[in-house]
């Protein structure tokens, strides 16, 4: 009798050899060089198509002991399953490379699947998670197994990654239920990834992320014994970027306790791991203090590591900085300063630097500047970012208030010599001047404050003119400073119109300066087809702070000037090509077709909750402490030009380091407000009685009058089955027999200003611009918090809610306060409706402009919809059919309608 092969249930990989995971198999290291977002080497390589020498950073990580490696092709400039298909066939055909198995590694699931269809043998998909649901999860799981392929599963849900020891084993486990019965996955096939994140930070809340990810692991492994745990092992240390022998250090230390945990494999530089007995004994005591959370009430561990990183060079050599800057000579002393954006000694140091040069202005044009050119320069090599820089030019304007009023004499002193000789005093010409407004009727100035820091910074005389200023104001001003360049900003949609009436002036008075645009509302297309046209002299859309420096410099060059505007010019010439020819494309309803295909809601079995009142409320004087447990983050770093997730970018291997002190800053001031009243929280809501009289007509029951109120439509024919939804589609019809209502709501944010100017007379712009973007926050997170309220208690259309944050700012809630201007109502105009709704000025507090903008600034109003079919959409482009119908109704003139609806007509 034949005797039976039993297979014991281990991971089982392979390239052109087998790896088989058993129980006495020692951690497996997965190589991390051949990710084009963790190795800059690499990705070089990547993008110059240069796979051959791409395929020698495989060879080494194979070379250097990695049993896997990790293969991720995640950058916005690569055509991302174009490279990862030609990488991997490469590497199919390297034997020495593909006897390992390959990790496939994106966030992008076409990618992976992609690289599912080159491999040979089994491999690692690299990752899967619950992120986007169950149902996608299940499908894409389904995927791998037909491909054999063995998963990592991200302990991700639908709420966000796991941060502490109990979601990560709750995540896990579901999944593990979903992946082996669901499924049908074999339980050692499965390996999670719990999220390992950066320790030593600063952040109190950060302390035990590693832990955390310890414990999780054991607790894993004990209730899903086959499955295996692995994880991105650099995330851990990424506070110490730049020092790779603490780095290194923190690495062994972490895996010494992971894997006693259970941890089986992870993404690591197999080339750069130390031996964990071979750590200096106090370097390694350390790390396990931090790693381990030990002795380190108020961030003590941390600190300690911190203050011996710095002492610690590259290769153990030990390097004492603390305060031995202060021992240079005052030019390197001020250097020192700007680059790190010390105002300390700054005034000190530069009474020493004016008293040891012949003129104050030496020492503004010699180390001043020397020090500044080091910051554009770091800034424009991306190794500083913009809240650096705003703290250097904090540094730099205080040094020039030290020395103004020794230039000041100096320049008094030359007027009288001269007079008294009867001779002329010719100033010799300065540094270039660049003018910057908000255009009229626009308040929003955050971003252009910071494109003039950055510009200042690079050594231009700024003339900031402020928000809401006037054509004629801009041009003349440009005329009587002789400025040369124009740049103008602007926020909302009517501020477009704005810019092409300032480019069109600027041609008739035949002006001659470049004419720079910017703002959240511009965009290149618009720069190109609208603006551009109306200037001959240089039109040109800058994107953000740290591309202003270079089309500044361009255009201030005699030698790149000429072919700088040129290369714009055809490259406007051809946008407008492209816009032309794409609004042949479009595909629209008639009008009256897309009302017919409205959001279709069963009203004969819906019973609108009646809200505990109606009319307005007001909410003078609301608790910041409150509302500050609802600000979203994301949009404040985004003010700051530093993009990514929040708080993932906080500990983001490029941006992490300068991403955390800004936030550890704001979080300082915003707790200073809130101890000491700075700001004033002002919000109305109110609920009326409401039908929709006409497919897009809503009339509302106000005290004194009923008010119409107007919506546009969607009106690209959509697939089948798919509506043209109205806002309007969200209101019960006339005929509706019971009663619907409405709801409305403005906030603002109050009493900026005096804190404003004591940040401005203390030549502070970093906290100036801090202070501004948190007011933003603030204005957003009460529309948050009155949402909430609405739903709960004053309209009362929602019994309870158990809702994050996150979940929040996801809109994950039943209803929606969608604003006029914005997608799903982009006409302005309405606005005056909604604030005679409220009460008007008086009531609310908020000024409207004539563009419509809202002032105070930081300010956020819009319509409440309770109806469970009602979500957030955008109109999109609408016809000329529909436009001539909502002109009607509106009764305004066809000139006027098109003014303020450009954003929407084709």
């Amino acid at each position: 009798m034949s005797e039976t092969t039993i297979i014991k249930p281990y991971l089982r990989l392979s390239g052109l050899e087998p790896l088989v995971v058993r129980p006495e198999t020692n951690f497996i290291n997965v190589g991390e060089r051949t990710n084009v977002t963790g190795s800059k080497k690499f990705a070089r390589l990547i993008k110059d198509s240069l796979y051959e020498e791409a395929l020698s950073v495989a060879r080494q990580q194979v070379e250097s002991g990695a049993q896997v490696i990790d293969i991720n092709m995640d950058d916005a400039m690569l055509e991302g399953v174009e490279a990862m298909t030609t990488f991997l066939n490469l590497v199919q055909a390297e034997p020495d490379i593909a006897r390992i198995p390959i990790m496939i590694d994106s966030s992008k699931f076409q990618i992976i699947e992609a690289g599912l269809k080159c491999v040979q043998g089994k491999c690692i998909v690299n990752s899967i998670s619950m992120k986007e649901g169950e149902a996608k999860f299940i499908e894409q799981a389904f995927i791998c197994q037909s491909y054999g392929a063995s998963v990592i599963v991200m302990a991700f849900d639908e709420v966000g990654q796991a941060d502490t020891k109990k979601r990560k084993i709750e995540i896990c486990h579901r999944a593990y239920k979903i992946l082996t019965e669901q499924v049908g996955f074999h339980p050692q096939d499965i390996i999670f990834d719990p999220n390992i994140f950066a320790v030593a930070t600063g952040i109190e809340e950060h302390n035990n992320y590693a832990v955390d990810f310890i414990e999780a692991t054991a607790e894993i492994k004990r209730l899903m014994p086959l499955t295996k745990v692995s994880g991105g092992v650099s995330n851990v240390s990424f506070s110490f970027r730049g020092n790779d022998h603490v780095r290194e250090a923190i690495h062994s230390v972490f895996l010494y306790y992971a894997i006693k945990a259970g941890m089986d494999m992870g993404i690591v530089n197999a080339g750069q791991l130390v031996v964990y007995d071979e750590i200096e004994p106090t370097l390694r005591e350390l790390c396990e203090d931090v790693l381990l959370n030990k002795n380190n009430d108020n961030n003590e561990a941390t600190e300690k590591l911190i203050i011996h990183a710095e002492r610690v060079k590259a290769k153990g050599k030990v390097e004492i900085k603390d305060e031995k800057w202060r021992n240079e000579p005052v030019e390197k002393r001020l250097s020192h300063a700007l680059v790190n954006g010390i105002t300390n000694y700054i005034d000190a140091d530069t009474e020493e630097a004016r008293q040891k040069y012949p003129k104050p202005l030496d020492v503004i044009e010699g180390p001043l500047m020397d020090g500044m050119n080091i910051v554009g320069d770091l800034f424009g090599a991306g190794k500083m970012f913009l809240p650096q820089v705003v703290k250097s030019a904090r540094v730099m304007k205080k040094a020039v208030a030290v020395l103004t009023p020794f230039i000041e004499q100096e320049k008094e002193d030359r007027k009288q010599a001269h007079l008294a000789a009867g001779t002329t005093n010719e100033e010799a010409a300065g540094a270039a001047k660049i003018l910057l407004a908000t255009v009229k009727g626009d308040v929003h100035d955050i971003g252009k404050n910071i494109v003039g820091v950055v510009l200042g910074c690079n050594g231009y005389d700024i003339i900031d003119l402020g928000v809401m200023v006037a054509t004629d104001k801009i041009l003349e001003a440009a005329i009587k400073n002789n400025v040369d360049i124009i740049g103008l900003s602007g926020l909302i949609t009517p501020s477009l119109d704005e810019m092409v009436h300032v480019a069109h002036e600027m041609k008739r008075r035949g002006m001659t300066q470049p004419l720079l645009i910017g703002g959240a509302t511009t965009s290149r297309m618009h720069t190109a087809v609208k603006i551009a046209q109306e200037y001959d002299n240089g039109v040109i859309h800058v994107l953000d702070a740290s591309r202003s420096v270079t089309v500044a410099g361009s255009l201030l060059s005699k030698e790149q000037k000429p072919n700088f505007l040129s290369g714009i010019k055809n490259e406007y010439h051809k946008l407008k090509e492209d816009f032309a020819n794409r609004k042949t494309v479009k595909n629209y309803l008639p009008f009256a077709e897309a009302q017919k295909n409205r959001a279709v809601i069963d009203w004969d079995n819906f019973t609108p909750v009646t809200p505990t009142f109606t009319g307005t409320r007001i909410f003078d004087n609301y608790d910041l402490a409150e509302i500050a447990e609802y600000i979203d983050w994301q949009p404040f770093f985004i003010a700051w030009e530093m993009h990514g997730k929040f708080p993932a970018l906080l500990t983001d291997e490029i941006i992490g380091k300068a991403a955390t002190s800004l936030y550890k800053d704001a979080k300082k001031l915003l707790q200073q407000i809130i101890n000491e009243k700075w700001l004033t929280a002002r919000g109305v809501i109110g609920f009326w009685e409401a039908k929709k009289i006409a497919p897009d007509t809503v009339i509302v029951k106000a005290d004194r009058e009923d008010i119409e109120l107007q919506f546009l439509r969607q009106q690209i024919k959509k697939a089948a089955g798919q509506p043209n939804i109205s806002l309007a589609d969200f209101i019960a019809p006339v005929n509706f027999k019971g009663q619907d209502y409405l709801g409305a709501f403005s906030v603002t944010i109050e009493g900026i200003e005096p804190h404003i100017k004591k940040f401005e007379d203390s030549l502070d712009d970093y906290n100036k611009i801090i202070l501004q973007a948190l007011a933003d926050r603030f204005a957003e997170a009460f529309a948050e918090v009155l949402h909430k309220k609405t739903r709960l208690e004053y309209w009362g259309y929602v019994a309870e809610e158990h809702l994050s944050n996150e979940e929040l700012i996801k809109e994950e809630y039943q209803g929606i306060r969608p604003a006029p201007g914005y997608p799903a109502c982009p006409d302005h105009t309405e606005k005056y409706k909604l604030f005679n709704l409220l009460g008007g000025e008086e009531t609310t507090g908020i000024h409207l402009t004539e563009s419509l903008a809202m002032y105070p600034a930081s300010s956020v109003c819009g319509w409440y919809f309770a109806n469970p079919a009602s979500k957030y959409f955008g109109v999109g482009k609408i016809n000329e059919d529909q436009l001539k119908d909502y002109t009607a109704r509106k009764e305004m003139s066809i000139e006027e309608m098109k003014r303020w609806l450009s954003p929407v007509l084709d």
